[in-house]
């Protein structure tokens, strides 16, 4: 299946977005564009194709869904300090790519020091959070105590055994109900993520949390897949 609904006017994609009926509202996280750029400061050399990828994914998603408003959930750059013009030309393009068919939202991430200089040209303003839906969307880093509540920044992965010796690491959503949070995965095809199946959560709603009753919906290439709780995939009981 290539959408779920999670709750009533709300789905999460295998496209890595999660959409809101209201609008409708296409939400997307941590694109953190130039990732690779940042990596060959570390000695790993990957082709540059993270913003091209970024680029035609948000193109399906805007042909597929329509939206009337994107919001985009922090972390929009990976590193500004590296190649700062590259860095303010990279951004640019992508924001003004998704202005020409919709409203869009920018939330400000961790990695997002230097964005509202980048954007004072079009007129956005960068936001710590938004409220659509009866929802707060905010990146995640800090935790405004809002429920419920739709985040980033945890870049959320489960391994999951293939029944013999191996496993295969997969992208996830989370949705805890009864916490009243929603965590969405990263959009770059870079970040492989925080492994939840075995390492503690980096936000900081998720730390308050149980949160081994979240349900958890791999990304993966035959589309959606329904996995269970959390607990059950750390052996624990949810």
């Amino acid at each position: 299946m290539d959408s779920v609904e999670i709750l009533p006017g709300v789905k999460v994609s295998n496209e890595r977005c999660l959409i809101l009926d209201n609008g409708p509202t296409v939400v997307i996280g941590d694109l953190h564009l130039g990732y690779e750029r940042a990596l060959e400061g570390e000695g790993i050399y990957l082709p540059r194709v993270n913003t091209r990828s970024i680029r035609d994914s948000l193109n399906r998603i805007i042909y597929r869904y329509e939206p009337k408003r994107v919001v985009l959930l922090g972390d929009i750059k990976h590193d500004f300090a590296k190649a700062p013009y590259e860095s303010r030309r990279e951004v640019s393009r992508m924001i003004n790519m998704l202005a020409d068919a919709a409203e869009v939202v920018v939330i400000k991430g961790n990695h997002d020091n230097f964005l509202q200089n980048i954007l004072s040209d079009t007129g956005m303003r960068v936001m710590d959070h938004v409220d659509i839906a009866g929802f707060r969307l905010e990146h995640g880093h800090s935790d405004s105590g809002k429920r419920p509540v739709i985040i980033g920044h945890e870049h959320p992965s489960v391994r999951i055994s293939d029944g013999m010796s191996g496993s295969v690491k997969l992208q996830c959503f989370l949705h805890s109900e009864a916490e009243g949070i929603i965590v969405i995965p990263p959009f770059s095809p870079f970040s492989s993520g925080n492994d939840l199946s075995e390492e503690s959560f980096m936000s900081g709603a998720c730390r308050k949390a149980d949160m081994n009753r979240a349900r958890v919906y791999g990304v993966s290439e035959i589309g959606m897949i329904k996995l269970g709780f959390l607990g059950e995939l750390r052996g624990t009981e949810p």
